[in-house]
């Protein structure tokens, strides 16, 4: 789903909020059948519903709450649904690499606007969340009123990089069996996060299926585009916006992938877009 230095941006990031004193305690999850696969998701708030989809071994909590997005997006008078994806948060875990790829899990999300008799809804990825939430709207077009790109620019119509080392230093009996160093700092999180290893190794095994610039180009809905300035893992907001027609960018200054996700800037844009979006 994501290449090699993106898991070690993503850990970075992950393992910075996990410690900040801001972090809130975990609440339970309700939890839903997506044709037999349990799925976890928040649901808070009331008002216009906006789905939010986190990226690679994250989780609602870490990409969602942790960083003040839901609280946010509530005040600003949303109905904010957070799923936790296959394999990750307090999901089902599977251990089979077909069982994943971005239209597998898009139609977890359209099958929790489902479960909850949510006929459409603004949605918001970040990183492959972003890729998510555009084979989400690529496969459903009329369940999408708006769609929110975040951490992924340009390089969303890049070819995937291998993921090898990091799905191995996973599946290794041990990690001191694990040499390569960014594959050992994660397979020590996810070990440290109690992360069920085969899944997140299932995960970056399966099927990446592409996203072309000709099919993006087809997308009807508003689109926002965000990634930060120093962003060298999701690219160019602009170079993904111009591909779509009518899609806005926004660059979150000074930010990188580790850094963007609970930019204030970059919250008060999405509200801005949100409230003007038709």
């Amino acid at each position: 789903m994501i290449d090699s230095r993106e898991l070690g941006m993503t850990l970075s990031a992950i393992q910075s909020r996990a410690t900040s004193p801001n972090r809130k305690d975990f609440q339970p999850m309700p939890h839903f059948s997506s044709d037999g696969v349990e799925i976890a998701y928040l649901d808070e708030g009331n008002g216009d519903p906006i789905l939010l989809i986190h990226g690679f071994a994250s989780s609602a909590q870490v990409n969602w709450v942790d960083t003040g997005w839901v609280r946010d997006l509530v005040r600003a008078g949303r109905r904010v649904i957070a799923i936790d994806n296959r394999g990750h948060g307090h999901s089902e875990k599977l251990h089979d690499p077909s069982r994943y790829g971005g239209p597998v899990m898009a139609e977890d999300a359209r099958r929790l606007l489902d479960h909850l008799s949510i006929e459409r809804a603004d949605a918001m990825g970040y990183s492959m969340g972003a890729r998510i939430t555009a084979f989400l709207a690529l496969a459903h077009p009329g369940r999408v009123r708006s769609a929110i790109f975040a951490g992924l620019g340009g390089n969303m119509v890049r070819p995937m990089a291998g993921t090898g080392p990091i799905a191995a230093a996973l599946e290794a009996p041990s990690i001191d069996d694990v040499s390569n160093a960014t594959a050992r700092t994660f397979r020590a999180f996810a070990e440290q996060t109690k992360s069920d290893l085969k899944a997140l190794a299932a995960c970056i095994r399966s099927s990446r299926d592409p996203l072309t610039p000709e099919a993006l180009g087809t997308l009807t809905c508003p689109v926002l585009v965000a990634v930060g300035s120093d962003d060298v893992i999701g690219g160019k907001a602009e170079a993904l916006a111009k591909l779509i027609p009518g899609a806005a960018a926004f660059v979150i200054e000074g930010r990188d992938h580790m850094k963007a996700v609970g930019d204030r800037s970059y919250k008060d844009a999405v509200i801005a877009f949100l409230a003007r979006r038709p």
